[in-house]
């Protein structure tokens, strides 16, 4: 019983994370998973199904409170389908770990550059409604994302969230919001596709079910947060979790002395934290400004 309160409470966690900053579920829940000394592939199985479930409530509380843009899902949840299906039924014994650095060095320079840009070029008059996605653009970020998340263990919301928002005047709420809600589709594609190559001895149905409890329960908690968290806050948010994330898969790759990691988590930790500080102060001196010329 207490092992099952546990994985409630990191379904819940890594759901809150997710939905409040349009990635990391899979990265979150694994990651915790594994470190409580659950068998990989229990836990990669484990995730998977509960995605499907936890997508879903998220994917509902976004659209309740205003935070997607319809027609981006319409026109990423095909191609992130087909490339979530073909990565878990094809391509899922393939070693991921060879590309994965380089990616990981991609993302990371794609979250330097939303980071700077929330941080110091925001401009809340430029803030776009919706999201402009051509059907061109999103067909091969829909298959790169969606076969990235299926062969390795997560990667629709880190790939996905950080190219939208790399956009000019994109809006952080309507980014996470969307990737959230379309990646419903690629859990449910991915499932299917790792069910078909693995079959469903591996999977724990009492873990899953209290994986997805706590995703439940966290679903519009975050997709509330997201509504009123400060646009230019959120997009600093997201810009440092990106920069984190992917600096772990790169310290671990090309650091050979595990007693630097934690001086390189530390160091960017920090380098975020000033930066959330240094953002909240801005906005608070915009608020008071305004309210001064609205009330001199």
């Amino acid at each position: 019983m207490k092992k099952l309160i546990i994985f409630a409470f990191i379904g819940l966690l890594a759901q809150l994370i997710d939905g409040a900053l349009g990635m990391a579920y899979g990265v979150t829940s694994s990651s915790l998973l594994l470190a409580f000394g659950i068998a990989p592939a229990v836990a990669s199985a484990s995730v998977h199904l509960a995605e499907v479930v936890t997508t879903a409530a998220s994917g509902v509380s976004h659209v309740k409170f205003g935070n997607v843009d319809k027609q981006t899902v319409y026109r990423l949840i095909i191609p992130g389908s087909i490339g979530a299906f073909l990565g878990a039924t094809f391509l899922s014994n393939i070693p991921g770990n060879l590309a994965k650095p380089y990616v990981s060095l991609f993302l990371l320079l794609l979250g330097v550059y939303v980071l700077i840009r929330f941080l110091f070029k925001f401009r809340p008059s430029e803030e776009k409604k919706g999201i402009s996605l051509s059907r061109k653009q999103s067909i091969p970020l829909g298959l790169i994302a969606g076969f990235a998340d299926a062969t390795g263990g997560g990667g629709w919301g880190p790939i996905a969230t950080p190219v939208l928002l790399s956009k000019k005047g994109m809006s952080p709420r309507k980014v996470v919001g969307t990737v959230d809600t379309s990646e419903f589709a690629i859990a449910v594609s991915a499932t299917l596709g790792f069910l078909i190559s693995l079959g469903w001895e591996q999977v724990n149905w009492l873990w899953v079910g209290a994986l997805m409890i706590g995703g439940i329960i966290a679903a519009p908690i975050a997709a509330w947060l997201v509504q009123k968290i400060h646009a230019q806050l959120m997009g600093v948010l997201v810009g440092g979790f990106i920069i984190l994330v992917n600096a772990r898969t790169l310290v671990t790759t090309w650091i050979d002395n595990a007693v630097l990691y934690p001086y390189v988590y530390i160091g960017i930790a920090l380098i975020w934290i000033a930066a959330i500080v240094y953002t909240i102060t801005k906005i608070t001196n915009y608020k008071t400004v305004n309210q001064l010329d609205i009330n001199p």
